[in-house]
Parts: structure tokens; C-alpha cells; sequence
């Protein structure tokens, strides 16, 4: 079987290697299409691959009809967004994600975020801490689990909310479960966004619910952009001069956003699972669940059933 590596920006050496040592220990065939430029290349290189695994990188119908041979795609991370699955679904083509792999990674920048905004950026003035402060995860799944995890050894007093994980579960790992989205927004100091960009999920951190948050809030969102309403957020940040808005994703309102001196920060690309090893662990997992749905037909982490 031919699998191609198909990724804009590029993974690590070493998850190159990682990625290679299980693809070809298998048997199989491994190419790579690094810094492609045009997406005409892409079209080109998948024309005879079996598997493809990605990144970042859009896997549109085009590119699902130029690819005759098909049968799987797996995107080296937890979203994806990225990826047409139904079109995939209507192709016979099983699309998979990698969860978990980041979610340290991702859990980290939230911390590595929120002390810089509390301590002003860095400007001088005196800010606060984290201990003591309630924190929201909107959201509990692997990332958010992590970001509990993290936030305990700040000191912090731990709230969630996610409507497909039970209250009891949510408990177990020594955190508030509230009972709605409200309910979070209303209770806490800061709320950190998990949620994918579903058709329930996309715009639905707007003005109503970020406006019900206490005096000196803070959201921080290294979830996706597509779920938060940027105008309506625009609007009451206008409005709420003691509101923060921190993000690993660029808004596309970025320059407005930009007006809000030291109440908004964005690193210029997404940074959640910018470490070697969340490099690494996404790429390997990526290939090892190619080799287990040829060799086994596994499909564990298919997201398009």
C-alpha cells in the first residue's frame, strides 16, 4: 500500500522517522509531499495513494476525487475541521483523528497564555495570579482534563461544563460540574474554550454568553476559531473595558481585536501542538493506525460512521 505524508507544514525530522519506521516495517509504501505549495501538487501526489495522513492541510472533494485509490485519511491531531468527512463517508473512504496526542501540549499553552495576560504581558504594572481564581473549561475531554490537571497545581478552583461527559465523571477528577454553558460563564473568572467547531458549537461564544461573566473575566480559546461570534465579541469588548481576549488563533477581525491594548493577544499561528513531542506522538499514532486498518481493519477512530 502506498501512504503519503502530505503536509504544508512540515512534520519534525524525528516524526518523519517515527512515521517511516512504521509504515515501511509494515510493508508499505511511504511518500512525502513537504511544503507544497500549490494544491495542484497535492492533487497530483495523491492521485495513486491508499492512505493519507495530514496535518493542517485541507482535504477537500477535489482532493477526495483525485485520489481513485483511497481508503483512508487520518489528520495527525484532534480536529478535523480540515477534512470534508462526509463527502469522505459518500466515497467509501474511512477518516480517522488522532485524540490525546496533543492535548498535553495544548493544556500547557493555556497556562503559558493566561499567566502572560494576568501579568499584563509582561508590561511593568503589577497584575494577579491564578491561584485562587475560577476557572471554566468548556469542554472535558482530553484537553480539558489536562487543563484541570494543570490548573490544581496553580491552586485554582476548577468548574466545567460539557454536555456528553456525565456530571458524576466530570466529579470524579476533582471538579465542579455546573449544569450549562451559562452556569460556567456566570460562575467563573476565566473560561478556557474546548469545544470542536460543529454545527451546535460554531458562533456560539457571543455576546449573551461572554456578557454574563464576571467583572475582569478572561476567555481563552486555543479550541477553533469558528466558534467564537468575533463581531459580537468585538461589540462587547467595546462595551466592557475589563474583558480579556487570548487566542492561539488569529481572528479574522484580528486588527480590531488589535484596538483592545492589553486586553487581547493572539499568537500569529495556531501553537497548540507546537512541541517536538506532540510533533511526534500525532505523526507516529497517524501511521499506526494506517497499519492497524490494513492489517486488522481496525477503525477505532474513525470520526465519519
Amino acid at each position: 500500500m502506498k501512504v503519503l505524508v502530505a503536509t504544508e507544514k512540515p512534520f519534525a525530522p524525528v516524526a518523519v522517522e517515527g512515521i517511516r519506521k512504521e509504515i515501511e516495517g509494515a510493508g508499505n509504501e511511504l511518500v512525502l509531499l513537504e511544503k507544497y505549495t500549490d494544491v495542484a501538487q497535492l492533487l497530483a501526489a495523491v492521485k495513486d495513494a491508499d492512505a493519507l495522513i495530514v496535518r493542517s492541510d485541507k482535504v477537500t472533494p477535489a482532493v477526495l476525487d483525485a485520489a481513485a485509490n483511497l481508503k483512508i485519511v487520518v489528520r495527525a491531531g484532534a480536529g478535523y475541521d480540515n477534512i470534508d468527512t462526509e463527502y469522505a463517508k459518500g466515497k467509501g473512504v474511512v477518516v480517522e483523528n488522532t485524540p490525546g496526542q496533543n492535548s498535553n501540549a495544548v493544556a500547557e499553552l493555556v497556562f503559558g497564555l493566561l499567566v502572560y495576560a494576568v501579568r499584563n504581558f509582561y508590561n511593568g504594572k503589577a497584575g494577579t495570579e491564578l491561584k485562587g481564581k475560577k476557572l471554566g473549561i468548556l469542554a472535558f475531554g482530553n484537553v480539558g482534563r489536562n487543563v484541570a490537571r494543570i490548573a490544581k497545581g496553580f491552586g485554582m478552583d476548577v468548574y466545567a461544563y460539557d454536555a456528553f461527559c456525565p456530571k458524576d465523571v466530570i466529579e470524579e477528577s476533582g471538579v465542579h460540574a455546573v449544569g450549562s454553558q451559562d452556569d460556567l460563564f456566570k460562575e467563573c473568572d476565566i473560561v478556557s474554550l474546548h469545544i470542536p467547531a460543529t454545527a451546535e458549537t460554531r458562533q456560539s461564544i457571543n455576546y449573551a454568553l461572554v456578557g454574563q461573566m464576571k467583572k475582569g473575566g478572561i476567555v481563552i480559546n486555543t479550541a477553533r476559531k469558528e466558534v467564537v461570534n468575533e463581531p459580537e465579541l468585538l461589540k462587547l469588548m467595546s462595551e466592557r473595558e475589563d474583558l480579556k481576549y487570548i487566542t492561539d488563533i488569529k481572528p479574522d477581525a484580528d486588527a480590531d481585536f488589535a484596538k483592545f491594548e492589553g486586553r487581547y493577544f493572539s499568537t500569529p499561528k495556531k501553537m497548540g501542538a507546537q512541541t517536538a513531542e506532540a510533533n511526534i506522538n500525532a505523526g507516529i499514532a497517524a501511521a499506526k493506525q494506517i497499519n492497524a486498518y490494513f492489517n486488522e481493519g481496525c477503525t477505532k477512530f474513525q470520526v465519519n460512521k
